[in-house]
């Protein structure tokens, strides 16, 4: 059974172009009219071979343009009207940036013809390879899908756990105590949550990393009070464990045969619900349905097996 998250949508207006030069260390070689304007949306790259030959179908110019030995090399087969040429075409479209990878040397045609379209240049040492495997990736996490959730995450036995439920459910005190026995929180209250190809990673917004709200007592620095052990700053979601008043009137699983799942940015996540009533020893079920849930990867489901022993037994397959 499935059932559609609730988490509220962010809002991505794309990566700067500045954040990106700097995350990447790479050397600003002529600044572009919209260089602090300038937003990164789409994480492909392209590397304009086909485009020095006159060849501009389906080119799409949000992406980042990438020279690397290959197109050097077969730029220094032009002369040098015919690399001025091919630069003023690619730099009439609107392109983010162009950079030369492996530290390449810039043609003057291509720098004169930079500054006469006012567009940005960069260049980095490393390799094109590693280079446009670095972008991709960088630009694949930051312009991820991304929702908020309310909730607290923790790391638990090496899987993301996300608790939720209404406030003053029992969430934060809960964690508390997973913390004292060796888990590690992610965050509380508020969970990042981005879709990376089908994986949800969790993490916590910056300005509230490692805090956690105990009523009574008030905010805590969990890094402050139980160290680096006691912290991580993202984790894969694996499992959503859902808090709610105990309802009397409510039927409660109690064999748990069916798999529910929360489905967050059209990925579905195993989830349990607990109800919650004094008495109970709510860090420990935690634990217990994280243990589950990993062996369910491995497809040990203890209910099906328990379901199966006892239609075998109704059936005499099996003996008393």
């Amino acid at each position: 059974m499935r059932r559609k998250g609730k988490g509220e949508a962010m809002k991505q207006t794309g990566v700067p172009i500045r954040e990106y030069v700097e995350a990447l260390g790479l050397e600003v070689l002529q600044k572009g009219r919209d260089y602090d304007s300038t937003f990164l949306t789409i994480q492909d790259v392209n590397r304009p071979g086909l485009q020095f030959h006159d060849f501009y179908d389906y080119f799409d110019p949000r992406r980042l343009q990438v020279i690397g030995k290959a197109e050097s090399m077969y730029l220094r087969g032009f002369t040098a009207q015919q690399r001025r040429k091919s630069f003023d075409a690619l730099f009439q479209y609107n392109i983010p940036a162009l950079i030369i990878a492996r530290g390449l040397p810039c043609f003057p045609e291509c720098m004169e013809s930079a500054v006469a379209h006012q567009r940005t240049l960069l260049q980095s040492r490393e390799t094109t390879v590693d280079f446009t495997s670095r972008t991709i990736e960088f630009l694949s996490r930051r312009l991820a899908p991304c929702v908020s959730w309310h909730g607290v995450l923790l790391e638990i036995y090496g899987e993301g756990v996300m608790i939720t439920g209404e406030s003053g459910v029992g969430k934060s005190e809960v964690a508390m105590e997973l913390i004292m026995r060796g888990h590690r929180l992610v965050a509380d209250d508020c969970v990042d949550l981005r879709r990376i190809s089908n994986q949800l990673m969790g993490t916590a917004p910056e300005v509230i990393r490692h805090y956690i709200e105990l009523r009574g007592i008030g905010v805590i620095d969990v890094r402050q009070l139980l160290g680096m052990r006691a912290i991580k700053v993202e984790t894969p979601l694996d499992l959503v464990i859902h808090f709610e008043q105990w309802d009397q009137e409510k039927i409660y699983d109690r064999l748990g045969i069916e798999t529910h799942y929360t489905e967050i940015l059209e990925v579905p996540i195993p989830t349990y619900t607990i109800p919650v009533r004094p008495g109970r020893n709510l860090a420990s079920i935690v634990e217990v349905a994280t243990m589950s849930n990993r062996l369910r990867k491995f497809g040990h489901n203890a209910a099906a097996e328990l379901a199966d022993r006892v239609d075998r037994r109704a059936d005499g397959m099996d003996p008393i």
